[in-house]
């Protein structure tokens, strides 16, 4: 195409992966900015294991995305980075990278993704108390090592193991007024991993409500139950605490409206998604603004695909709420578009 000004992609988890692979498809240059040292996102630096909806190990999938983006002669990556500039107008900005570089880009699409809930915030539910309360990030990395879920106290197999849902979501006593959209799913999916590598071990899942939505209502949550017999139980969490021996699950269950104190050898908090930590410096940087829970603002998508407020710079992904990888790399897809059109970079035949 001979366009001379790339487009600007800050992020590299899937959607900036996505976004920088759409436009390399189209013969448009892009440039790549990561703060961390390498590229993959939450997916490769958080160790996750299988995905969902594909079942692929995560650092196939996500791992071929950073590939195919790192071999492109379209991509410039620029990995331990960040912007500390960024001015002008749709198809004539001008770029300050930390280590002082200057760039003109054509357009720019923040990619920026989420933080996990921590933990140590939700002090009564264990985590930092006990070795044995962890996160699904932290069995995420034991199940993707090929070490298999241990009790990270003494390395013995578990013989039975409650998932707590709506960690860090769904709670407005922590400021956390929203729903983390997947985590239903994937503490099924690894219910499910857990049992098909312990078959003796009892896994219980303990719910405010269950939004395994669309077609994974079948996949995950009926299947964990029918075939891997996981459990669920519809339930008020009080506290975890220890009986010196193992961990004691202490609550009501809401539909028996009875109290509850079960032991278990592991808790697993599913941890929610939080906004980005540097969300309020990247819209003070970009001139957009955040809504009001910290995520990047997005425009009405029927007025145009994934605007913020400033013209010239879009968005996707987990920068605009929780999201899944699925439709973070589609949104990505869509915002590269709409920046060649704003730079005025598209191709006539496809505009």
């Amino acid at each position: 195409m001979g366009i001379s000004k790339p487009i600007l992609i800050i992020g590299g988890g899937p959607a900036g992966l996505a976004a920088a692979r759409a436009l390399a498809d189209f013969g448009q240059k892009s440039v790549l900015v990561e703060k961390e040292g390498r590229l993959g996102g939450a997916p490769i630096l958080s160790g996750y294991s299988k995905l969902v909806p594909t079942g692929e190990w995560a650092k196939d999938a996500i791992g071929g995305m950073v590939s195919r983006v790192e071999a492109s002669d379209f991509v410039d990556v620029r990995t331990e980075s960040t912007v500390k500039g960024f001015d002008g107008g749709p198809g004539n900005f001008a770029v300050k990278l930390s280590d002082d570089k200057t760039l003109e880009v054509g357009a720019a699409i923040l990619c920026s993704g989420f933080t996990h809930f921590d933990s140590v915030n939700k002090p009564e539910w264990g985590f930092g108390t006990f070795p044995d309360v962890v996160t699904t990030t932290q069995v995420e990395q034991m199940i993707s090592s090929g070490q298999g879920v241990r009790c990270p106290s003494d390395g013995r197999k578990p013989k039975r193991v409650a998932i707590l849902l709506c960690v860090g979501s769904r709670d407005r006593q922590i400021g956390r007024e929203w729903c983390s959209k997947i985590c239903c799913t994937v503490s099924s999916s690894m219910a499910m991993e857990i049992r098909d590598e312990l078959p003796d071990c009892h896994v219980y899942i303990y719910y405010m409500d269950i939004r395994t939505y669309g077609l994974y209502e079948d996949l995950y949550y009926w299947r964990s139950q029918e075939e891997f017999k996981v459990k669920y139980i519809k339930a008020r969490i009080a506290e975890v605490t220890s009986d010196g021996q193992r961990l004691i699950v202490k609550g009501e269950d809401t539909l028996v409206k009875r109290p509850i104190t079960i032991p278990f050898d592991i808790v697993v908090h599913a941890i929610g998604m939080d906004p980005n930590i540097d969300n309020v410096l990247l819209a003070s940087t970009f001139g957009v603004k955040l809504q009001k829970h910290g995520h990047i603002h997005r425009e009405n998508t029927y007025g145009g695909v994934a605007r913020t407020t400033r013209e010239g710079v879009f968005v996707a992904g987990a920068a605009t709420g929780p999201e899944t990888i699925d439709d973070s790399i589609a949104q990505a897809q869509g915002a590269a578009i709409a920046a060649l059109s704003a730079a005025n970079l598209l191709p006539t035949e496809a505009a």
